[in-house]
């Protein structure tokens, strides 16, 4: 997969309501799963305990929605590399839906469409229009608008 390269905010511009790409795959494991319960407290059964998770209702455990959602930070940098950036702040996330949760084992990918930028002096507000794809599912993990503003060196 070859990255997009964006060189500055005129030529972001030119990708308004345009797909700027598709990530790869990623696997999510029970490993990543347990740190994640771990590193936030969060240890319900349907996420930690494999054994009483098979008579559940997804029949394994599935990964905290904000684990999943954590990963797009990642993604992002498969899918394009803005230049001549100082600084990249995360502003926001708006019509935040988990649509179906992901089984443990299962892979994920981030698909992003650039739906709109604007110039704040000098600071871009991109807002681009996320999913997060589970492989062989129709329907995806979530979809979002997420903020990004990019502090343009001059």
């Amino acid at each position: 997969m070859k990255k997009l390269v964006i060189n500055g905010f005129s030529e972001f511009q030119t990708y308004i309501g345009k797909e700027l790409g598709v990530s790869e795959y990623l696997k999510v494991t029970q490993q990543q799963i347990n740190k994640f319960a771990d590193a936030t407290l969060d240890h319900q059964w349907i996420h930690t305990d494999p054994t009483r998770a098979a008579t559940g209702p997804f029949k394994n455990t599935i990964a905290h929605g904000y684990l999943v959602l954590s990963l797009v930070p990642y993604l992002w940098e498969q899918i394009a590399e803005i230049q001549n950036v100082k600084m990249l702040v995360n502003y926001g996330i708006e019509k935040m839906k988990f649509n179906q949760p992901l089984i443990v084992d299962h892979e994920v990918r981030l698909r992003v469409l650039l739906k709109s930028l604007t110039d704040l002096r000098g600071i871009c507000k991109a807002e681009m229009d996320i999913t997060m794809e589970i492989k062989d599912n129709s329907k995806p993990a979530f979809t979002a608008t997420i903020i990004f503003l990019y502090h343009f060196n001059k």
